[in-house]
């Protein structure tokens, strides 16, 4: 039995990931105009963007897909062994195809490979070795280094697909510059998860219906602490006669007028001009100004009369989906 301690274990650990980033490193450098023509055959690609493999470069040809779905081009994996079953009918003259396989040898790669070959469709083949078959066989070639395997016996998939995941990510980067996507379409394509709530309006966000905690300028300090503790939000909002905020009282106004508590009014300690939201702006935009101004509580404002607020807003209601 081989027994090892646990330094032994890291150090084996860290020597994986640095001989994966200097793999990554010697990629970098092999990038050229090949990889430009690549990304604009992408981009030109009037059908489907199709990515092939098998084995573990199946696994990672279904994320490069999802990155380049992700990213505006659209795109959908092919699992080489599929292909041979009825799944090469996925592919249409109009497409494009970009394999995946290090060695460029993979014979189940064959049938699919020579479909697009019949069907005229252009291919973009990652490989390691540029005298392969694949690589021949293609019309765009990029080459992955030659380095071992992370593996101890040099055979698991380490090295190489790692090499394979950060080109798959260069080519949809590139492509999404190239094609001129914005961050609202980008926003459109992941409605889920923190980014889609990310992209909510804060109008969306807030609790609407409940009564709001304001008060008319000479309201008392009565009526100020019984407004803020009502609401639970620690914070009331000055209104003048035509309901248009022209003030907020958080907490820390309060603490700081504790001297003049019993004479004070609510004008005469508000806070002029405070910071407020229409409900359109989205709950990252409204989270960064909070956390720039450094405060947690503001106003939202109502859609039809801009003036009156129409909601209040927590950085708790900010929060980060789960």
């Amino acid at each position: 039995m081989i027994t090892d301690t646990a330094i032994d274990v890291v150090e084996e650990g860290l020597a994986v990931i640095r001989q994966e980033a200097a793999a990554l490193k010697e990629l970098a450098d092999t990038i050229d105009a090949g990889f430009a023509d690549a990304v604009r055959l992408l981009v030109a690609t009037p059908g489907r963007i199709i990515v092939a493999g098998i084995g573990k470069s199946g696994h990672i040809g279904r994320k490069v897909a999802a990155t380049l779905s992700a990213t505006g081009s659209s795109a959908y994996f092919l699992h080489a062994g599929e292909a041979m079953h009825g799944d090469l009918g996925m592919l249409r003259a109009g497409d494009t195809v970009v394999v995946l396989s290090n060695s460029g040898k993979t014979p189940e790669l064959r049938p699919l490979v020579d479909h697009a070959l019949a069907l005229g469709v252009p291919m973009v083949a990652i490989v390691a070795d540029p005298r392969s078959w694949l690589a021949e066989a293609s019309d765009y070639v990029l080459l992955l280094p030659t380095v071992p395997e992370a593996c101890p016996e040099r055979i698991a998939p380490t090295t190489s697909s790692t090499m394979m995941l950060a080109l798959g990510d260069a080519l949809a980067v590139a492509a999404m510059r190239l094609r001129g996507v914005s961050r609202r379409e980008l926003v459109g394509w992941h409605p889920g998860g923190n980014i889609g709530r990310d992209a909510m309006p804060v109008g969306v966000v807030v609790r609407r219906g409940d009564p709001l905690p304001l008060v008319v300028s000479h309201a008392g300090m009565r009526d100020v602490v019984f407004e803020m503790t009502s609401a639970g939000k620690g914070v009331a909002g000055v209104v003048d006669d035509d309901g248009a905020l022209i003030g907020i009282i958080t907490d820390g106004d309060l603490r700081r007028a504790f001297d003049r508590m019993l004479i004070a009014t609510a004008g005469e300690i508000m806070t002029a001009h405070p910071l407020t939201v229409p409900g359109s702006v989205t709950v990252a935009e409204a989270r960064h100004l909070m956390t720039e101004a450094k405060i947690t509580v503001m106003f939202v404002m109502d859609a039809q009369n801009p003036a009156r607020p129409a909601a209040v807003l927590h950085i708790h209601d900010l929060a980060p989906a789960g």
